[in-house]
C-alpha cells in the first residue's frame, strides 16, 4: 500500500486585473473550440474565465492560447441550414457546455471534469499520449470502443464518454474520489492488484495535481461568495489514500 498523500487547501492573495463583460461572451481558443463565461480576469499568464455571473464556477486557461474573444448576443438571430453549417464548422465545440451537459447528465461536479481534462490533455482536443490515449478526456482506443465512441477527437463525444467512465469508477470504488482518479490513470486492473492507489509516481502525481486543482476551485468560489466582514476558513486537509 503506498503512503497516503495529503495535499494542504491554502488560499494566495493575487493581483487581478479585470477585463469586465457586460454580457456572456465566449473565448475562441488556438485549438479550435470555444468557452462561453460570463466574466474574465487576467492572472499571470493565466487568463480565468468564470462562467457564471456569481464566479462560482470558473476556467483558467493560458492566455496565449486564446486567439480572441467574441460577444454572444442576447437573442440569437435564427439561420438557414446553410448558415447553421458554415457557423457548426467555424466554431463546432462549447467545452462550457459540453461539460456542463455531461456532468449533469452523471451527477458529476463540472469542475472536477474540467480539472480532469486539465491533467489529461491540458484541453487540446487532438492530444495523443505516448501510450495512444486520445482526445480531450484522453480515452484509449479500447476504452473509447467500449464507450461507443467512434472517433475520440470528436470533442463532445470525448467528454460525455470520459464523464461516463469517470461515473462508472466511482461507483466501482464507492465513491473514493482517489481511488476513481487513480484507475482513470493507470486502470482499475492496477487499483485491485494494489488494493488502492498504484505506488507509481505518475499515478501518484496525476491524482495530486487533480486534487489540488479541484480543491483550489471551490476556495476560490468559496472565497467569492464569503461574506467581506468574516475572515476565511483555517485551510483543511485532504488525504488521499
Amino acid at each position: 500500500m503506498p503512503k497516503p498523500i495529503q495535499l494542504a487547501l491554502w488560499t494566495v492573495l493575487l493581483a487581478l486585473t479585470a477585463l469586465p463583460s457586460s454580457a456572456a461572451d465566449s473565448a475562441i481558443l488556438r485549438n479550435g473550440f470555444s468557452i462561453r463565461h460570463e466574466r474574465r480576469e487576467i492572472i499571470g499568464s493565466i487568463t480565468r474565465l468564470y462562467i457564471d455571473g456569481d464566479r462560482s464556477s470558473f476556467v483558467d486557461i493560458p492566455t496565449a492560447e486564446i486567439d480572441h474573444f467574441e460577444s454572444i448576443p442576447d437573442t440569437p438571430t435564427p439561420r438557414t441550414e446553410p448558415e447553421r453549417a458554415a457557423a457548426a464548422m467555424s466554431h463546432p465545440f462549447d467545452l462550457t457546455q459540453a461539460v456542463k451537459d455531461a456532468s449533469g447528465t452523471y451527477q458529476l461536479d463540472p469542475d472536477l471534469v474540467t480539472s480532469v481534462i486539465r491533467a489529461e490533455s491540458g484541453f487540446n482536443v487532438r492530444a495523443v499520449s505516448p501510450k495512444g490515449a486520445q482526445g480531450l478526456m484522453q480515452l484509449m482506443p479500447q476504452t473509447a470502443s467500449q464507450l461507443g465512441v467512434r472517433n475520440a477527437f470528436d470533442p463532445e463525444a470525448n467528454v460525455e464518454a470520459g464523464t461516463r467512465y469517470l461515473r462508472e469508477l466511482l461507483e466501482r470504488y464507492n465513491f473514493d474520489l482517489v481511488k476513481a482518479l487513480a484507475a482513470y490513470n493507470a486502470g482499475p486492473q492496477r487499483i485491485d492488484q494494489y488494493n488502492g492507489v498504484p505506488p507509481y509516481y505518475e499515478t501518484r502525481a496525476y491524482v495530486a495535481r487533480i486534487v489540488r486543482d479541484f480543491n483550489k476551485k471551490k476556495l476560490a468560489a468559496k472565497s467569492a461568495t464569503a461574506p467581506a466582514t468574516r475572515k476565511p476558513p483555517a485551510p483543511k486537509h485532504v488525504a488521499q489514500n
